[in-house]
């Protein structure tokens, strides 16, 4: 995997000339710092490295106006003083005689990242840059942001590539006001971002940063949020804010740094891989610095580490979901088809009833700042007590090699498992009597060792049909005896659930096959394969990733039997999103009479390659939707992650579980007043939960 890093030593020269407690954070420091600790880490080493070239005065004018430019032209020549006066027409800005210089560079290497990416070079990519530039509008400096890079270089691919569908992810803890104005009424660009509101109270302090902006004209619906491969996009621009980390001034958040590894690997599955990161905002140093790493990593290939702390959603982010999917709802069918959703009303979620963010430069934010140092270097010590596995990605397929097109720096192992150790798990099934399934174990359980030592992130395995539950049988119990504390299978096909097998927490089994869905236990869930790829997405993205994040495993099974009825692009994505929130362990095992492109395309994803489109989107069936929503059901009280993802039960006062009945006086705004009342409520209303009673009759 090639990846692009673009940078220009010349960046860093502009820096605050005078005092300004404000606008002292974004200083040169910011980048000299991430690129030292890219070098240390040995990040850079590994990237395709671009030097950063000046956008032209007619690429800034995709978006900014010519009046504009040649202000901040001008500035070139204006003195300390005068810089001071002009910046001071604006909001949260700094001139400096270099900033032209730098800004063209900034938006040059955003240019430079996304024709690297498009005509092939590279895979994808970051741009080290500053100024940054989200929230920089038409004719207007803002916020640090002299020209909106990454706008920009969305315009730049659409008008020299040729594309039509570009996704616009923000990460920064900041509104980019001025991407979505530049993009509101443009349906082929659709802007996400994920920021801090409060309300209002939150920078940049403007009602349009709240969920019901959906766009304008034929762009309603392309800001803010959607279920991603409904848009299918051609080219990911990554907004790469990292003000929310752990420590910084700006954010005052808590995102540690392997969350950004996190969000940059789920996005890859999108696009082809074809991610364009360009740096926004991060203040604090050590965080920035981490967290552009993470990122690196990430798009370099590198399983991300797992996250930390329990797996719970906070009702605040649940209560910002659901305002976005009430939102949206009417613009996309993926998010009609999870029926309407009762979504908090802001008298719950009171301002007064918030802390207000901390003041700049006080002792408060200064206090937290030194706290937030020290927990972050324990958390870095923690990581690094995980070293990332030699090898990335092993093969043990005798059967299939000479087919196989695979990465160069893939292992084919041939080591397998002492005899006596083999022949000792062997005998605890009649399936594994044959030299062939004893000599398949052997080299599974080989390779399974070399993942749970940490020296090998994830691997591929053939197994004889008639030995694969087995074979599975023994993966499981061998891997709980090497001391891994928590084992996710999801089993795909005609393969049972060990009989015997303890429902003690310690293994989470996914069963997909059959026509019935069910939880035989919070351990034991069991769902039919849905048949469109709206119903597969939602299984993947609303069941399957919720409750393996819930879960948090040590490793992950991944096996795919007979008769497991996946395509290989559906079994190459859920395969590189169950990497995600296992650090990378993960062990497919196929029937030897699979197809030799399946183990092909599985290799390349495990190995941390982008999975192929899902093609055409074609939404989930009223059979596939209503099994989805009966395991959620009986799942979410256990699993909180599932709350999510899906449809909502309800919310007692101050945001707390409970069905629609726990309060009447609990308002709630619904589209048609009830779902009942409108007539497509997704269940029998012998079986609702919810108590209307307390609702008002649509007007």
């Amino acid at each position: 995997m090639r990846t692009a890093l673009v940078h220009h030593e010349d960046m860093k020269a502009a820096r605050l000339l005078w005092d300004d407690p404000e606008c002292e954070i974004e200083c040169p420091e910011r980048l000299t710092t991430a690129l030292g600790r890219l070098q240390q880490r040995g990040l850079e080493q590994r990237c395709l490295r671009l030097t950063a070239r000046e956008a032209s005065e007619t690429e800034l004018g995709l978006v900014h106006s010519p009046e504009y430019v040649a202000l901040l032209r001008g500035t070139q020549a204006l003195s300390t003083e005068e810089l001071q006066a002009l910046s001071g027409r604006f909001d949260a800005v700094y001139f400096h005689p270099s900033t032209f210089h730098c800004a063209r560079l900034a938006a040059g290497a955003g240019l430079q990242l996304v024709d690297a990416v498009l005509t092939g070079a590279v895979h994808n990519g970051l741009a080290l840059v500053r100024p940054p530039g989200h929230h920089s509008q038409r004719a207007a400096a803002n916020g640090f942001c002299m020209f909106n890079n990454v706008a920009i270089a969305a315009k730049h691919a659409q008008r020299e590539h040729g594309l039509h569908r570009i996704l616009i992810v923000d990460w920064d803890i900041h509104h980019g006001q001025g991407i979505q104005y530049i993009f509101e009424d443009d349906p082929s660009v659709l802007y996400f971002s994920w920021h801090r509101y409060e309300h209002g109270r939150f920078w940049p302090y403007l009602p349009e940063s709240d969920a019901d902006a959906v766009g304008q004209g034929r762009g309603r619906g392309f800001t803010v949020n959607l279920p991603w491969n409904q848009f299918d996009p051609e080219l990911v621009l990554v907004s790469a804010g990292f003000d929310s980390a752990i420590g910084d001034p700006e954010g005052q958040m808590q995102a540690t740094p392997e969350c950004f590894a996190h969000l940059t690997q789920l996005l890859q599955v999108l696009a082809g891989g074809r991610v364009c990161a360009v740096l926004e905002g991060g203040y604090h140093l050590e965080s920035l610095s981490e967290s552009v790493c993470m990122t690196v990593r990430s798009l370099l290939g590198d399983p991300a580490p797992p996250l930390s702390g329990p797996m719970v959603p906070r009702h605040s982010a649940l209560e910002s979901i659901q305002s976005v999917r009430a939102a949206h709802a009417p613009h996309w069918l993926s998010l009609q088809q999870q029926g309407s959703t009762p979504v908090l009303s802001p008298s719950t979620y009171s301002p007064e009833g918030r802390p207000s963010p901390l003041l700049p430069g006080g002792p408060e934010l200064k206090a937290a700042a030194a706290q937030a140092t020290v927990a972050l270097r324990a958390l870095l010590d923690q990581l690094h007590l995980r070293p990332t596995p030699p090898v990335r990605m092993a093969v043990a397929l005798t059967p299939l090699d000479t087919a196989l097109v695979l990465p160069p720096d893939v292992l084919h192992q041939e080591g397998s498992s002492p005899k006596e150790e083999t022949q000792a798990w062997a005998r605890l099934h009649e399936a594994l009597a044959t030299e062939e399934a004893v000599t398949a174990l052997g080299k599974i359980l080989y390779l399974l060792d070399g993942i749970l030592d940490g020296q090998v992130s994830s691997g591929l395995t053939a197994t004889p049909a008639p030995a694969t539950v087995a074979i599975l049988d023994v993966a499981l119990r061998h891997s709980l005896s090497r001391g891994a504390q928590r084992l996710l299978c999801v089993a795909v096909g005609q393969l049972d659930r060990p009989s015997d097998l303890a429902d003690d927490g310690r293994t989470l089994w996914l069963s997909v096959r059959g026509k019935e869905a069910a939880a035989l236990s919070i351990f034991h869930v069991s769902m039919p394969l849905p048949g469109t790829t709206g119903g597969f997405l939602n299984f993947v993205l609303a069941l399957v990733l919720p409750l393996a994040y819930g879960f948090q495993p040590d490793l992950v099974l991944l096996a795919l039997g007979t008769a497991h009825g996946l395509r290989e692009s559906q079994a190459a994505l859920l395969a590189a999103l169950l990497r995600v929130p296992a650090g990378g362990r993960v062990l497919a095992l196929l029937v030897e009479e699979s197809a030799p492109q399946l183990a092909g395309v599985l290799a390349q994803v495990l190995h941390g390659e982008a999975p192929p489109s899902l093609g055409p989107f074609c939404v989930a069936s009223p059979g596939d939707k209503q099994a989805l929503m009966h395991l959620r059901r009986q799942l979410e009280s256990q699993w909180k992650m599932l709350q999510v993802a899906g449809e909502t039960r309800g919310y007692g006062l101050h945001g707390m579980p409970g069905t629609l009945g726990d309060n009447p006086a609990l308002e709630l705004r619904v589209d048609s007043g009830c779902v009942l009342r409108a007539g497509r409520c997704p269940e029998p209303a012998q079986q609702c939960q919810a108590d209307c009673a307390p609702l008002p009759a649509p007007a």
